[in-house]
């Protein structure tokens, strides 16, 4: 069974690292904080676009 996510995706003022990006999708998703953005942070070591996705998840997630 899941779960309803109850939550919007905002960039939440507090708790922000940089941009609240990865805050935000963790809030979201019901997920931990640490766990995003170490999983971002590993995904950058991949080749492809994650850094420019960032940015435009940045400049579109509303902030709260």
């Amino acid at each position: 069974m899941t779960r309803p996510l109850t939550h919007t995706l905002t960039r939440p003022r507090h708790n922000r690292m940089i941009g609240g990006v990865c805050a935000g999708l963790a809030r979201r998703f019901g997920l931990s904080t640490g766990v995003v953005r170490l999983a971002f942070v590993l995904s950058c070591l991949l080749p492809g676009p994650q850094f420019i996705a960032y940015l435009i998840l940045w400049a579109l997630v509303p902030s709260e």
